[in-house]
């Protein structure tokens, strides 16, 4: 069996501990992908120091240069995607149509961050005195430590990592424990790629390690990707530590479908936005809003699309729906179907394990969906993340938007309608950082914002221009050439 390493310093390191742990494809639970280490304190605080230590020389280095090394990294993701994503399908599990789209995420993130290695403008304006200029810098702040989650174990990384490193950061990064691979992956790219030793680091192990990486004194900005429950302590963490941490938690999205609309790309963006990833999104659509008029017809064609949905391993290409990531999981599905049944929701699909030949070894669940869902049940209100499905009637727009409304999130959103002015109200008056007009929850692009409101996130946008919000601090400066002391307001009124 195959042992992996940490990546610190530039070199590949056991854990101090010399402990390790098993990584199962979810997918064949007899398939061991191999041994990576429990890392624990020892190593967290050695590849904080090695960040720290490289972040001397790393943030004096020109933005370009370092826009450079980026642009190489994705020419690496780009020459070896039919490789990695085949390694996050047998890690992660989703099929391998999807995972090349992560990759290709990846490639995107990084030839866009290193474009913007060249454009990281600051606000130069006129002084309200004479003979003096008011300038202003973008600056690198230091360590960062990056945590994510499994789902998309290169992309969403991408998303933090790549603009971090560019603005002339070093990281710590600290995967998901059930896509370790991934981390070390993404280490060996930019390694190739010719990152100087101590930039970036991956420290792998269990979830624990995140509490090392925000209270460790010397890291300076966190970018978190999870759920809400964990995001919020860690942003109390942050807050008394007086650290900077970006926030990227939960969602319940929203499709909301009007009378006027195509019904067949409705259907297929509702089956895709519900059933992609196995509906293990932040985006994913977990609650359909249909309006009354065409309530019970579209749920007969959903119905019977879904049931077509073919699962298995993400390697087979003829395959549409993977597992669902660990045991623990398959049980938070089954215990959702059982709520959602107790609370009076109508179960017309799926609601079980699968467990009919090879599924059996994996952890597989029936895309499931619920109907006659109201706005109490706890199917509407909570994040399942898996592929269930709750369809909920509205009685018009302003009913179906006081609906999609009626949640802690806010996150993604979708309405498809083709009446211009109902599209136009929805992107107004839904409480979501992304709406959708004809499209689901899903399809975020690198070079747009990307983030929520409410208890989705706390006002940072990863993506495009505004993740470098993030990962810089604003220096402003004043230039006098006037050979006297000007005492700005008091001398200028």
């Amino acid at each position: 069996m195959q042992r992996f390493k940490n990546f610190i310093r530039g070199e590949w390191v056991e854990p101090k501990s010399g402990k390790y742990f098993l990584n199962i494809n979810p997918a064949n639970t007899e398939d061991i992908i191999g041994e990576f280490p429990e890392s624990g304190k020892e190593d967290v605080d050695d590849a904080v120091q090695a960040a720290k230590e490289a972040f001397k020389k790393w943030r004096l280095v020109p933005a370009p240069k370092r826009g450079e090394i980026i642009k190489r990294a994705g020419d690496i993701f780009a020459r070896r995607k039919e490789e990695i994503a085949r390694i996050m399908t047998r890690e992660m599990g989703k099929p391998v149509f999807e995972t090349r789209g992560d990759i290709q995420e990846a490639i995107d993130t990084a030839y866009y961050a290193a474009s913007e290695t060249r454009r990281l403008f600051g606000y130069n304006t006129p002084s309200e005195l004479p003979n003096k200029a008011n300038l202003s810098f973008r600056v690198p702040i230091g360590v960062v430590g990056v945590i994510t989650a499994f789902n998309f174990p290169i992309a969403v990384p991408s998303w933090k990592i790549l603009p971090a490193i560019a603005a002339g950061n070093t990281v710590v990064f600290k995967p998901s424990k059930d896509v370790p691979h991934s981390g070390v992956v993404f280490a060996e790219v930019l390694e190739e790629a010719g990152l100087p030793p101590g930039v970036f680091n991956v420290v792998l192990g269990k979830g624990y390690m995140g509490n090392m990486l925000v209270e460790h004194p010397d890291v300076k900005v966190i970018g978190f990707t999870g759920s809400t429950e964990v995001g919020k302590k860690l942003g109390e963490i942050c807050g008394r530590l007086n650290k900077r941490i970006s926030l990227e938690m939960g969602g319940k999205n929203p499709l909301i479908v009007m009378p006027d609309a195509n019904m067949e790309l409705a259907l297929d963006g509702v089956i895709w936005g519900a059933f992609g990833t196995t509906g293990q999104r932040c985006t994913a659509t977990s609650r359909l809003i249909l309006h009354k008029d065409i309530y019970e017809k579209f749920i007969e064609l959903l119905v019977d699309r879904t049931k077509k949905l073919r699962l298995g391993d993400g390697l087979n290409p003829n395959v549409d729906v993977g597992p669902v990531i660990h045991e623990q999981q398959l049980l938070t599905c089954e215990e959702y179907v059982k709520i959602g049944l107790e609370e009076g929701a109508k179960l017309v699909c799926g609601g079980k394990r699968a467990t009919d030949g090879d599924l059996a070894k994996g952890y597989f669940f029936e895309p499931t969906i619920f109907i006659d869902v109201t706005s109490e049940m706890r199917l509407f209100k909570e994040e399942i993340f898996g592929p269930i499905l709750s369809v909920i009637k509205a009685e018009s727009l302003e009913h179906a938007i006081e609906l999609a409304n009626a949640v802690d999130y806010g996150l993604s959103s979708s309405i498809y309608t083709t009446n211009i002015n109902d599209a136009f109200i929805a992107i107004r008056d839904i409480e979501a950082g992304i709406t959708y007009i004809n499209a689901p929850t899903i399809g975020a692009e690198a070079h747009m914002p990307f983030g929520g409101v409410k208890g989705t996130g706390n006002g940072h946008r990863e993506g495009g221009w505004t993740v470098f919000d993030i990962f810089t601090e604003w220096k402003t400066v004043y230039i006098d050439y006037s050979n006297r002391l000007q005492r700005a307001q008091i001398d200028n009124y």
